[in-house]
Parts: C-alpha cells; sequence; structure tokens
C-alpha cells in the first residue's frame, strides 16, 4: 500500500510539475504558441475536415443501415481466413484504406457497438484498419515533400500492403478463438430507418472531426513549445548520438521525434536534402506508425467503449516497421551501396525519370508478393486439418 500511495504521489507531483512547465512556457512565448495554433487550425481546415468529415459521414451509414451487415455476409469466406475476423470488418478495412486516420477506428466501434464483432474483432481491426489515406500520401507526402507524384504513389503500395500484411501476421501470432461471445450472426443486426440513420450520422461526424481538430490543435502547439524551449533539440542530440553507428545525426533524429510525435510534422520535415533511401524509409515508418497525436485520437474515440488501445499500437508499430524495412529494401536492390548508410547524404535526386519508372513496378511486385504469399500461407494454415 506504502509503494502504491508513493508511486501515485509521485507520478501527481511529476504531471504537476509538467503542467506547470507548459504554463511557464506558454506565458514566456505567447508568439510561438499563437502561430503554432494558427498553423494548427489551418491544418484542420485546409485538410482534416475535408478529408475526414465526408468519410465519418459514409461509415455510420454504413454501419447504421445494415450495408456493413451484408457485406459482412458476402465476405465472411475472404475476412475470416485472411485476418481472423468477421467479414462486416471489410467495412473498416476499406473505409480504413482509403478515408485516412482514424476513419478505420471509428467503423470498427460502430461495428462493435452495433453487435456486429465482438470485442476480441474489434481490437483486431483496430491493429491494421486505422491507416492513412491515399490523398495524404499522394498529395502532402508525394507532390509536397518528395516534388513527385510518383514517389506518393509508392509509398501508397508500401502502405497498404503492410497494412494488409500486418493484419494476416495477427492472424498468425494472436488467432481468435472460432466461437465469438456478444457477435450475433449479421442477420439478427436491426438497421436503422434512412433518415434516422442519416441524422446520427451527420451529428456523429461533426462531433468527432472537431475532437480530432482539437488534437491536432493541440500538439502542433505541443511541438513549437518543446521546439522553442530546447526540449526536442536536446532530446535528437542524444538520439542522433545513439544512432551515430548507423550515420545518424540530430537533425535527423530530430525528424523522427516530430514524427512519432505529430506525423504531418515528421514527414513535412523529410523535405529538402538527404539520402533518399533514408527519408523515404523514414516516411514509410513514420505514415505507418501514424503518431502519438493519431493514437490519441483513436483513444479518444475509443473511450468508454472497453475496447483496449495495446493491440492497435503494438499493430502501429508494426505496420511501421514493416512499411519502413520494404522500402529500405527496394532502395537498397535499385541503389546498391549508395542506399547502405540510411541516413547518410544525398547520393541522388528523386525525379520522375528512370529511376521513378523501375521503382514503381518493383515496389508493386515485391509488396504484392510479400502479401500474397502470406495469404497462401495463411489458407494452408487455416485448411490444414485438425489431428
Amino acid at each position: 500500500m506504502w509503494k502504491t500511495k508513493t508511486g501515485s504521489k509521485l507520478r501527481d507531483s511529476l504531471l504537476g510539475a509538467l503542467l506547470l512547465a507548459a504554463a511557464l512556457a506558454l506565458a514566456t512565448l505567447p508568439g510561438e504558441t499563437s502561430e503554432a495554433a494558427r498553423e494548427g487550425l489551418a491544418l484542420c481546415y485546409n485538410v482534416v475536415i475535408p478529408s475526414l468529415f465526408p468519410f465519418f459521414i459514409l461509415s455510420s451509414l454504413l454501419v447504421e443501415l445494415g450495408l456493413a451487415s451484408g457485406l459482412g455476409r458476402a465476405l465472411e469466406p475472404i475476412m475470416r481466413p485472411l485476418f481472423g475476423v468477421s467479414g462486416a470488418g471489410a467495412s473498416a478495412l476499406a473505409l480504413g484504406l482509403v478515408g485516412g486516420y482514424p476513419v478505420g477506428a471509428r467503423t470498427a466501434l460502430e461495428l462493435y457497438q452495433t453487435r456486429q464483432c465482438s470485442k476480441e474483432e474489434a481490437e483486431r481491426l483496430l491493429c491494421f484498419c486505422n491507416n492513412c489515406g491515399p490523398a495524404f500520401l499522394l498529395g502532402v507526402v508525394g507532390t509536397g515533400v518528395f516534388q513527385d507524384p510518383a514517389a506518393g504513389l509508392l509509398l501508397c503500395a508500401v502502405h497498404m500492403g503492410s497494412a494488409l500484411l500486418t493484419g494476416v501476421l495477427f492472424r498468425l501470432l494472436r488467432p481468435i478463438g472460432k466461437r465469438q461471445r456478444g457477435a450475433p450472426p449479421p442477420s439478427v443486426v436491426r438497421a436503422a430507418s434512412a433518415p434516422a440513420a442519416f441524422t446520427s450520422s451527420i451529428k456523429g461526424a461533426f462531433s468527432s472531426t472537431l475532437n480530432i481538430c482539437a488534437f491536432v490543435v493541440c500538439f502542433t502547439v505541443l511541438l513549437r513549445l518543446l521546439t522553442a524551449t530546447g526540449v526536442l533539440p536536446r532530446l535528437a542530440a542524444l538520439l542522433g548520438g545513439l544512432l551515430a553507428p548507423l550515420g545518424g545525426s540530430p537533425e535527423w533524429a530530430l525528424r523522427l521525434l516530430g514524427g512519432m510525435l505529430e506525423l504531418t510534422t515528421g514527414v513535412t520535415a523529410l523535405a529538402g536534402t538527404g539520402q533518399l533511401a533514408g527519408r523515404m524509409a523514414l516516411a514509410s515508418f513514420l505514415l505507418g506508425w501514424g503518431g502519438l497525436s493519431v493514437h490519441c485520437q483513436t483513444a479518444a474515440l475509443l473511450e468508454g467503449s472497453g475496447l483496449r488501445m495495446g493491440g492497435c499500437l503494438a499493430g502501429k508499430l508494426l505496420h511501421g516497421l514493416l512499411a519502413g524495412g520494404i522500402t529500405l529494401a527496394l532502395a537498397r536492390t535499385l541503389w546498391g551501396k549508395e542506399a547502405a548508410a540510411v541516413f547518410a547524404p544525398a547520393a541522388e535526386p528523386w525525379h520522375s525519370g528512370a529511376a521513378v519508372a523501375n521503382l514503381l513496378p518493383i515496389t508493386l511486385f515485391f509488396t504484392l508478393a510479400v502479401t500474397i504469399g502470406a495469404i497462401f500461407f495463411t489458407f494452408s494454415l487455416y485448411r490444414k486439418p485438425k489431428v
């Protein structure tokens, strides 16, 4: 009991000290915080609201009108052996791949709340259905960061393939029992009327979008404060020293730390100079991981639902490692020794010439080959009779 009280007091004291430091930073750097808040609001206005709000409405309509239930009956023979979830999870997978963070998580939550999947299945869906959308990959990363839409296509192919591969690996490593409690057959799910579903979807989508915008602004301000006060650069210098055997530097460490906290900030920091293989691999990792801001958004959606975040965090870390590893392997295959050092100085600029023409089909082939191989291996295990 004494240890528990002592640990609680220490935690409260540390939290109080951090809040006091944040208050002092806000008071001493009003210009920085105001500018960061304006940038966060601009990001919400230009990117978050237009990209997420329509998909939130669509995901709610699919679930409340019973369309996900019909889709589940059709895709049960595919989703169950591949990913170990009911066919209704196909709607979360599809929307999670095209809608962006955290549309897939919200769809999985709605499937669980309407009893179209069990708690274990919903937590499994969170591991690989909550992904970055093609709009961000193609527009912001491809055109904005790497100055070529083909770069966005490459990362998009690796990102989607790694998400599917993550789902297959979780099916193999953490199987779910065949009998699931709390998930009735899709035929017994009652669909809401169209007017009620439409009204509820709009209100729910608006509330979820506002919550996400609040986290975006909060983490934008937090990153600016950590940078302006020197906390993040000092941590980057320490991490850069640890990554020195790989050619790491404080600049690369700062990009990594920023992206681990907030995805957009970390990815946009990869624009400019630097070894292409390292920038592409780090971008793939950050896109798969999602950032602490995205995970807080997901946790806010799941609050009070009983769904756990542990599997989701493990899945996103695995997704990031797979995506980064596949991207780095492809870069080393194409550029050889020039890409051997992940964080080496730039050896070749990205352009839309022969390198892009050669890289795109190899990326698609490599990602699809790994994914299809895992799928066939899973089918062989699933069909193997028990002795």
